[in-house]
């Protein structure tokens, strides 16, 4: 049965061309767009360009308009959204769009680490798959999904973990959810919880910082003092900071600044298991806000959430206990 899929063009790789010195840019013609016909099994293709960036100029701002744009089409009977999107700060977005939407229909992230014409290219392919997956039954009420090289992943588990290889995006702590093959689309997970958030406009600012042998308190104070509405920490291990940042951590606490703490490590969980000093037991008593498995770039994007719909720390650390 034929479905109809909105698909939405952003910019990033996916949409640009190499040229003759092999330096990867940008132009006015989105190149994926002539490609309409390779797209079986969809009735109607609906296609939207909100705007064409590289990736690293997505801010949030883009992502508010990326999920405005979406709900626009919730009442006109579409069967599921792919998005194309550089791959650099797809994993933001996705997990943006993420937490705070909520539809019927499926919505699928994907994108491209070589560029249309070059040999191997994976966006054609990247698309067609995410068409799939889009269009899949099985796909709904499983959150907002990555989709590239065949693998399906959650936006909360996905990341970035090679500057080119094209199976660059891992789900490091689970793995994917699904596979797409030539005959169709298989999940042999599901996630266990959604969460969803109102959320209308983003506002405040959140700094991320990562945690290092013989870091100091000189970079919280400065961000104490250029009025961040929140801070992430990559910190070691399970959540550890050298004991010099202790003064900088109480000086950002006593601004009513909160302070989400994950950890550097890819895999695992920061719990705040040490009681020495700059260790993770005594940071969890001075209040920093522990993290449930989450990326610092990650976090980052839920604190400026948390921050636009609730003042009350409680409220907070109870949306990343979740």
């Amino acid at each position: 049965m034929s479905k109809k899929v909105l698909l939405i063009h952003t910019g990033g790789t996916i949409s640009m061309s190499e040229d003759e010195t092999g330096v990867v840019k940008p132009s006015g013609y989105n190149p994926l767009t002539k490609y309409t016909k390779e797209f079986k099994n969809v009735e109607d293709l609906v296609i939207e360009e909100p705007f064409h960036l590289p990736s690293p100029h997505i801010t949030i701002n883009e992502m508010v308009i990326l999920k405005k744009l979406i709900e626009s089409y919730v009442d006109q009977d579409i069967d599921g959204v792919v998005i194309t999107h550089g791959t650099d700060t797809l994993e933001e977005t996705a997990y943006f769009l993420d937490l705070t939407l909520h539809t019927p229909f499926p919505i699928i992230v994907t994108g491209a680490m070589r560029p249309i014409n070059e040999i191997g290219s994976d966006g054609l392919y990247n698309v067609i798959s995410s068409i799939k997956v889009a269009s899949s039954e099985d796909a709904k009420n499983k959150g907002v999904l990555v989709v590239l090289n065949d693998e399906i992943h959650t936006a909360s588990n996905v990341t970035k973990t090679h500057t080119s290889n094209v199976s660059t995006f891992q789900s490091p702590q689970y793995g994917p959810i699904g596979i797409v093959t030539k005959k169709g689309v298989i999940f042999h997970h599901s996630p266990t919880g959604l969460e969803y958030y109102k959320v209308d406009q983003i506002s405040k600012r959140v700094a991320l910082l990562k945690a290092h042998a013989g870091m100091d308190a000189s970079l919280f104070y400065a961000i104490r003092d250029l009025h961040y509405d929140g801070v992430v920490i990559e910190a070691l291990g399970q959540g550890n900071l050298p004991p010099a940042t202790i003064d900088g951590i109480t000086a950002l606490l006593d601004q009513n600044i909160p302070i989400v703490l994950v950890s550097r490590c890819f895999n695992g969980i920061a719990e705040g298991s040490y009681s020495y000093e700059g260790g993770g037991s005594l940071l969890k008593s001075l209040g920093v806000i522990f993290s449930n498995g989450l990326n610092g770039q990650k976090a980052r994007i839920k604190l400026l959430i948390a921050l636009s719909t609730t003042k009350d720390i409680k409220k907070i650390v109870r949306m990343f206990q979740s």
